[in-house]
């Protein structure tokens, strides 16, 4: 049974999905102005491998994930770059699904667009407003926040300790409330913006009501799992569950899933936009290996701060290489395979036994570090057994499913590094002839020519291998 940590109760809670062996699963995506940091991809990947997680073990996940294409950094950025609003959006989109395509992050089975849903989001409001959960004030409408029971449980808060947090703030949004803590479903329109039109007047939707429309109206009126970063559980999620639920009365997500921050350099700083401290991902993936950066964000269980810093590099590619050599060492014995080995029921309870502790460690909240840990695991026990007079094709499979199974979980492929070196394994399968055939000259010119394109040939009991060096 998968266990999962919801933010709301504050509890692991039994994962039982609203329909069996299928998930609706809503995160918030990016606010689509610039391209993406560090952090946003942290998000992005921490739910890529809960939702791997979930198909692994056999759901159906419908995944959706929304872009913000209506908002003031949008229509600042236009003005920026002199272009069109729906313009920056596009552009940052492609940008978006460009860098997370590199860090291996499937794509979702639906990506929404606010410009896309303004007549579901007026109907939206339209019903709170009959409802009497909201009110119109000069163009805009407001929620009426203190009215929803339980408001601010997701955050931790009371309803006290968000009216004194509200109290100190004034100008003419605050002179519209009913109360400091309402928030906006509608503002009117200002000079120069873009604005549709709605009962209220020309205005735009504020931020927390789009994706509740999104939501309910791509995956229903309740979904299993709803996801982001830590930093929306206020106001952005606690707003979410106050409107989509006085509107449908209906409970808006079994469980809430908050990622952790990423923090820079070797002080732990959390990483924003705002402390002007971000690093792109555009900009990190000229310089590190995209697999590399998806490792670094995958091996953290996805609550728990990560660190950005050339140490944490060193050390993912460090662990990932040593990933590597492991599939490198057993799937160099192919051609060595026999059938029905004495050995074979030994070390398939073996790997029965990794098998279980890797289900318990991801079962027990998608525990991404105890699952990396029983994959290191595997990897000791493929590098022994590679090192075997006699392999068998039974326990190899089975290894070796595992393996690429488990770590394409993680976003990491070593199938496909292969397939982009299939000629350096020609030329090596070449000097093995000519070795064979005791055409030494030839053997030594393609070491050689190797060793002077950066790759040593290591020639090892099990055979000669190839490695790159810097």
């Amino acid at each position: 049974m998968i266990k999962i940590y919801n933010t709301l109760t504050r509890t692991k809670e039994d994962f039982v999905p609203l329909v069996e062996n299928k998930v609706s699963m809503y995160v918030c995506g990016p606010t689509v102005y610039n391209y993406i940091h560090i952090g946003n991809a942290r998000s992005a990947i921490a739910f890529d491998v809960i939702r791997r997680y979930l198909e692994y073990r056999g759901f159906e996940v419908n995944f959706v994930s929304n872009f913000t294409d209506v908002d003031d950094k949008i229509i600042n950025r236009a003005k920026e770059e002199n272009i069109t609003p729906e313009e920056v959006a596009d552009k940052y989109i492609l940008a978006f699904k460009e860098d997370v395509a590199k860090l291996s992050v499937k794509e979702a089975n639906l990506h929404p667009r606010v410009l896309d849903t303004m007549d579901d989001i007026i109907a939206f409001i339209q019903v709170l407003v009959e409802k009497g959960w909201a009110y119109e004030a000069s163009g805009d409408v407001y929620f009426r926040a203190t009215k929803f029971e339980g408001y601010g449980q997701l955050a931790n808060k009371t309803i006290d300790e968000l009216e004194v947090g509200a109290s100190g703030r004034s100008g003419d949004e605050a002179k519209l409330k009913e109360d400091p803590i309402d928030f906006a479903l509608w503002k009117s329109t200002k000079a120069g913006e873009p604005f549709w039109v709605s009962p209220w007047g020309n205005g735009r939707p504020g931020w927390h009501i789009e994706c509740s429309v999104m939501a309910t109206k791509h995956l229903g009126e309740t979904i299993d799992i709803h996801g982001g970063g830590a930093d929306l559980e206020f106001p952005h999620h606690t707003n979410e569950i106050a409107q989509s639920e006085a509107k449908t009365g209906k409970k808006f997500a079994n469980y809430w899933m908050h990622n952790g921050f990423v923090t820079v350099g070797e002080a732990g700083d959390k990483m924003s936009k705002s402390l002007g401290n971000f690093v792109t991902v555009h900009e990190a993936l000229e310089e590190i290996d995209g697999q590399l950066l998806r490792f670094l964000m995958s091996g953290t269980h996805y609550r728990r701060p990560i660190k950005f810093s050339e140490t944490a590099l060193d050390e993912a590619k460090t662990n990932l290489d040593k990933l590597k050599n492991a599939y490198e060492n057993l799937t160099f014995r192919q051609k060595d395979l026999v059938e029905n080995l004495s050995s074979d029921v030994e070390k398939l309870v073996e790997l029965s036994k990794i098998e279980e502790d890797f289900l318990a460690s991801m079962d027990d909240d998608f525990n991404a570090a105890n699952g990396l840990t029983v994959i290191y695991e595997l990897a000791t026990f493929m590098n022994v057994y590679a090192g075997q007079e006699q392999v068998s094709t039974g326990v190899y499979e089975k290894a070796l499913n595992l393996f690429t199974d488990w770590l394409e979980i993680f976003g990491v492929s070593f199938s496909q590094v292969e397939s982009e070196d299939a000629e350096l394994d020609r030329l090596l399968a070449e000097r093995e002839q000519a070795r064979a055939d005791r055409n030494f000259a030839l053997a030594d010119q393609i070491r050689d020519d190797l060793k002077a394109r950066g790759i040593v040939i290591e020639d090892t009991q099990a055979g000669a291998r190839w490695k790159k060096i810097k």
